[in-house]
């Protein structure tokens, strides 16, 4: 096994541990819509931790029909195989590990909310809300929806800042605007952060990829 491919699996194993351990104490130990502030010895009243589930994408969005989930959960899988295929494949040539880290975090970060989808309703209780218990662990088939139908269980919401527009203001007259409004998680973390650093760097990368795979090709061809 080659150092890249290490690295690699190092770092889908450590995000993948930090996110379903962080979800499953979230889901045992909280139910949905309760919160706290983050204390670091002061509370952060910008920095929360919020139980919320959705169904959908990240940060919250969701296809808006009833097959939706499955085609979604589909989607992730075929996606998320074809970027676990192409790590693979790369990993073999002599290509920056910076790409290999950054995609292996954009599939960390969607294999772990893939999980959720797959099997968080076969295991686990339905969430409820109020002075209820939290959900439970319960024999596999036997929680609150079928395979593929689970939901991602989101936890930190940064409303860094608020703003009131004034009455007169067009649309959005008397309205409250939260920024940051969308509750994510750590796999939502990974993909957002992965996607802005290939922003950055995806050019000069795929440049390297584009004259490595040229460079073998001639070499294929002189050989012959």
């Amino acid at each position: 096994m080659n150092k890249n491919l290490k690295w690699a699996i190092v770092l889908v194993l450590v995000v993948l541990i930090i996110d379903q351990i962080l979800k499953i104490w979230i889901k045992t130990n909280m139910v949905i819509g309760e919160n706290s502030y983050i204390d670091w010895g002061w509370k952060i009243k910008w920095a929360q931790i919020l139980f919320v589930e959705n169904r959908g994408m990240a940060f919250g969005m969701e296809l808006p029909f009833d097959s939706g989930k499955i085609i979604l959960t589909s989607i992730r899988l075929i996606v998320i195989t074809f970027i676990g295929i192409y790590i693979y494949k790369n990993t073999k040539k002599n290509l920056p590990i910076g790409f290999i880290l950054t995609l292996s975090m954009i599939f960390a970060g969607a294999l772990g909310n893939l999980i959720d989808s797959m099997f968080y309703g076969l295991i686990f209780e339905q969430s409820s809300y109020g002075n209820v218990a939290p959900a439970s662990f319960v024999p596999i088939g036997q929680g609150y929806a079928g395979f593929m139908h689970g939901k991602v269980v989101d936890m930190f919401y940064f409303p860094l800042f608020s703003l009131k527009f004034p009455p007169n203001f067009p649309l959005w007259g008397g309205k409250t605007f939260n920024f940051f409004e969308p509750v994510f998680n750590v796999a939502d973390s990974m993909i957002t952060v992965g996607v802005f650093i290939l922003l950055f760097f995806g050019n000069r990368w795929f440049k390297k990829v584009q004259e490595i795979e040229l460079s073998s090709k001639q070499k294929k061809t002189k050989e012959q």
